[in-house]
């Protein structure tokens, strides 16, 4: 045996978003010896922040959800600065916006409740019902909610279609980066329930600060940086700038489309892409961390970032997102100023845009019936991991890459 053999890792696994480092971390933690290949300059996949002028710029917004079991007892909350959105919305409907939060843990919020104020009293009890459901029954049996559409399980519930159309859809768009409400119900259901159950929020240093944060666990010499993959052999995966890493077993850990280019054969759903307009301005247009839907459709939401996390933005300016379904064609950035310049009230015509983030195939597409977990399992000694194998969400790619780990040291195991 050579001595490059002899030094080979048991596992390569490609790809450092929240599946590959969640997957290289469990591997190691169990005594394997693991090799992370990460293309670019930096982990977290989809999940990074950027750095320009003083700004804070997260490719595409994000947020952070506390409630997600696989959170919790892989990162250190305290480090990571969060730092919450209002427990509600501002919805902009035909009738002219509306506030809703959670009376539990927003002052002022109960008026809005009021039947007749915002929802009728027919919507507010459906909607207390549903979310109540979700909120208590343990999540193994919110993951067995009848399946189906999203739109198919509020009128279920009793929601009208005027609540739907007016303040749900418009605020599920930019949750699910769709907006005929087609994904699937089970997933809503456990994404509803993690929003009641935990609070949204933004690391003070960017959402980037999640998967950095995990890279910190990693052993010394595991995450190699700048290694593109250009494919998996019979004894390894041959990179793209020459040279070969042997491994009996290959974990991909990529975004879909790579995944199947690395794995002939491999079936993965249709992504949904988002752009994101930053804008800056020296005065605040909304003095508050609130996120605001549109039910126009124009844009999926915005929100003055520097309000939710100061240092997104230098002192004396304001930092504001807005994202939009699609991508980013002429015309499109001066119709969302005058968009903006209606939902917050503002002469948006001195707006500077900083950047714009078009992030294809950022979530899956997941059309019911969409199975909730799979296994990472393709082969003898290959696997694959990420959102599009569980849910679009960081539970999901941090679940699925912890699949894979469990999987690949149960086949380890078996092989002596």
């Amino acid at each position: 045996m050579t001595d490059e053999h002899r030094r080979a890792p048991d596992a390569v696994v490609i790809g450092a978003g929240l599946a590959g480092l969640a997957c290289a971390l469990d591997l190691s933690r169990a005594g394997h010896r693991v090799a992370l290949l990460e293309a670019s300059d930096a982990v977290g996949g989809r999940m990074r922040t950027d750095r320009r002028d003083g700004f804070l710029l997260d490719r595409g917004f994000q947020v952070f959800n506390t409630s997600y079991p696989q959170v919790k007892p892989r990162l250190d909350m305290k480090d990571l600065r969060l730092r919450p959105f209002t427990a509600g919305i501002v919805a902009h409907t035909p009738k002219g916006p509306a506030r809703l939060a959670d009376p539990t843990r927003e002052r002022g919020a109960v008026g809005n409740l009021l039947p007749g104020r915002v929802l009728s009293a027919r919507d507010l009890a459906a909607l207390a019902t549903l979310t109540a459901g979700d909120a208590v029954l343990p999540a193994a049996v919110v993951r067995r909610h009848r399946e189906g559409s999203t739109a198919a399980a509020l009128t279920r519930a009793g929601v009208s279609d005027t609540a739907i159309d007016d303040i749900l859809r418009p605020f599920l768009s930019g949750v699910f980066l769709e907006d005929r409400m087609e994904t699937s119900a089970r997933f809503f259901h456990l994404i509803w329930r993690s929003m009641v159950r935990g609070t949204l929020c933004l690391p003070a240093a960017g959402i980037g600060a999640v998967p950095a944060q995990l890279a910190e666990g990693l052993p010394d010499g595991v995450l190699r940086r700048d290694t593109p993959v250009e494919e998996i052999t019979d004894e390894g995966v041959l990179l793209r700038g020459g040279g070969e890493v042997p491994a009996r077993t290959v974990v991909v850990a990529t975004d879909p489309a790579t995944a199947a280019r690395l794995l002939p054969g491999l079936t993965v759903p249709d992504g949904r892409t988002v752009t994101t307009y930053y804008h800056a301005t020296d005065r605040t247009p909304m003095a508050e961390p609130t996120l605001m839907v549109d039910s126009t459709g124009t844009i999926l939401n915005t929100c003055v970032l520097s309000e939710v996390a100061p240092g997104y933005a230098p002192p004396g300016t304001a930092l504001i997102s807005t994202s939009v379904l699609g991508t980013d064609p002429p015309g499109r950035a001066q119709a969302v100023l005058r968009r903006l310049a209606g939902l917050y009230g503002a002469d948006t015509s001195g707006w500077q845009q900083i950047a714009a983030h078009t992030v294809e195939g950022a979530l899956p597409a997941m059309l019911p019936p969409w199975p909730l977990s799979r296994t990472t399992r393709l082969g003898p000694g290959r696997y694959v991991c990420g959102d599009h194998r569980a849910t679009g969400s960081v539970q999901g790619a941090l679940a699925s890459g912890a699949r894979a780990a469990r999987e690949v040291s149960a086949d380890l195991g078996r092989q002596g």
